[in-house]
């Protein structure tokens, strides 16, 4: 961990977070965005904190949730990125086999996440719907699609 990172929890605020994929490889096709949402829920539900806004990407996620009653965000993000990992990799090391292994690279078989994430406190209304314009947008600007109740790994359609 760097020694300059701080996070502030305690506070009440809510927290906005981004977390890649390992070297933002595109690896959250359809059925693994549903995965990460429903791990996302069982996250929710165990440590009891509200989701105000999602959107999962392709090589990406930004979430926006309360401080968790249980735990702190990063408790939060250290169980939804190893759970969701541990089951990918899981599937992944059962669908290859024998000589395939020989010629994949480390990452394919170790890493799904970046190691960190970045986490930034939201503390007005104001900045609270800057980052959801932002989040529900992200679909358009990364030319996936039209308009942004298109995209099914968004929160945008409960907002709109």
């Amino acid at each position: 961990m760097p020694r300059n990172l701080k996070r502030y929890y305690g506070a009440g605020h809510f927290h906005f977070i981004t977390c890649s994929c390992y070297q933002r490889h595109p690896w959250l096709g359809a059925r693994r965005r549903d995965l990460f949402l429903t791990i996302l829920e069982q996250a929710r539900q165990r440590f009891r904190f509200v989701v105000i806004g999602y959107v999962v990407m392709p090589e990406h996620f930004h979430l926006l949730i309360s401080e968790p009653e249980k735990g702190d965000p990063s408790l939060v993000m250290i169980v939804l990125k190893q759970r969701f990992a541990r089951r990918v990799l899981s599937q992944l090391r059962k669908q290859r086999s024998g000589q395939r292994r020989l010629w994949e690279s480390p990452e394919e078989k170790d890493h799904f996440w970046q190691r960190l994430f970045y986490g930034f406190n939201v503390w007005s209304e104001r900045k609270r719907a800057e980052k959801l314009c932002y989040m529900h947008g992200n679909p358009v600007k990364h030319g996936l699609v039209l308009e942004p109740e298109q995209w099914r790994w968004s929160s945008f359609r409960a907002h709109a």
